[in-house]
């Protein structure tokens, strides 16, 4: 199967701008810094997951199914996009999302809802006053559980269901940002820019992995240098192996060691990744106001706002020399859901001169 035939049916659009950051650059100093804007992707808001799910989708095309069912945190910007693919191309969207059904709906679950989308909620709560191992032992048995379930109750009215895992992390997702590569490497040579490093966020890792790959079969002028988003981060080993698998499937020629992968985790006293998956940190909300503030860029505070406090702590620190590029992954309908809202109210509405809300009021005599 040759990666550069390999077909797709387009979910979202390509070329995304690559911009440089002239304000963060003098703010930041080192060399110049730019921003590849894959949040702008077209799709249901955008984000890095329009490429996946262009090869994803083609691949439910080919093989008859009738249904596309992803998996999630409640605000899981992967089943937003999951599931506009799927109506963009007929499909069905099924979202099963990791938690209990909120009260309040909001963010990227607002957004499921006006799709239509069938959402099924895996409420595993009971299972926390187990032990580590066991709970976690429990939570997997159960999401297949229901897994399978659902696919039983959809497939007894006609639908043939693809699976998709989190993320999009299959070998046909990751193709499309190993494909990304070239795209980018045209943009930096019509630009006349030659980074060093490309910084992108490392979660469930289908993103880096694509990225690696490509920059290794176009020997991309760029190292790639993930940042992990949180601090129970998947092992370099795992991520070595699906690269290979990469490599195996669509005849890269090429094999990838744990060593080889570049992961940055930050200082142990303010680590990159925060205190947990998609918790509230307040260096994140700091990070994600810092690049508003400077480019009117807006990033989310699970993904792309954790990356970006790993990609100007680097620079700062001149762990990073020379040009750099950041890789914008979309993510921003997180900064209104519920919690984050809440969690941003000390930073950005104290009511003091800090929030730069002056009250202007009409005095009647």
């Amino acid at each position: 199967m040759n990666i550069e035939t390999l077909k797709r049916a387009p979910a979202g659009c390509v070329n995304t701008p690559l911009e440089y950051m002239p304000r963060l650059t003098r703010e930041l100093g080192g060399g110049r810094l730019y921003i590849k804007r894959d949040d702008l992707t077209g799709l249901a808001l955008g984000g890095n997951k329009a490429r996946k799910l262009d090869y994803i989708v083609q691949y439910a095309l080919d093989n008859g199914y009738t249904a596309l069912m992803t998996f999630g945190g409640v605000q899981t910007n992967h089943g937003r996009l999951t599931a506009a693919a799927a109506i963009r191309y007929g499909l069905k969207p099924i979202l099963v999302l990791k938690g209990a059904r909120p009260d309040y709906l909001s963010g990227n679950l607002l957004l499921d809802r006006l799709m239509g989308c069938d959402l099924r909620f895996v409420d595993d709560t009971a299972v926390e006053s187990l032990p580590e191992a066991e709970r976690e032992e429990a939570k997997r048995r159960f999401l297949e559980e229901c897994a399978g379930k659902i696919i039983a109750e959809y497939e007894a009215r006609g639908e043939k269901v693809l699976s998709v895992p989190v993320g999009g992390q299959t070998v046909y997702g990751s193709a499309g940002y190993i494909q990304a590569v070239p795209e980018l490497m045209a943009q930096l040579e019509a630009q006349d820019v030659r980074p060093r490093y490309l910084v992108v966020g490392y979660g469930s890792t289908g993103t880096f992995a694509g990225l690696w790959a490509g920059a290794k079969y176009y020997h991309a002028p760029f190292e790639v240098v993930g940042i992990p988003i949180e601090p129970d981060y998947r092992p370099r080993e795992e991520t070595a192996a699906f690269i290979n698998q990469l490599s195996g499937t669509f005849g890269l020629g090429f094999t990838c060691r744990a060593e080889d992968l570049r992961l940055e985790t930050g200082p142990a006293e303010a680590p990159y990744g925060g205190t947990g998956y998609n918790q509230p940190d307040p260096v994140t909300q700091e990070h994600i106001a810092l690049l508003a503030r400077t480019e009117a860029v807006f990033l989310d505070p699970c993904y792309t706002g954790k990356a970006f406090y790993g990609f100007t702590d680097l620079v700062r620190r001149g762990v990073l020399e020379g040009d750099a590029v950041f890789l914008h992954t979309g993510g921003a309908p997180g900064l209104w859901t519920k919690e984050h809202l809440d969690a941003m109210q000390a930073l950005l509405w104290s009511g003091g001169a800090e929030d730069r809300a002056c009250v202007m009021k009409l005095e009647v005599p």
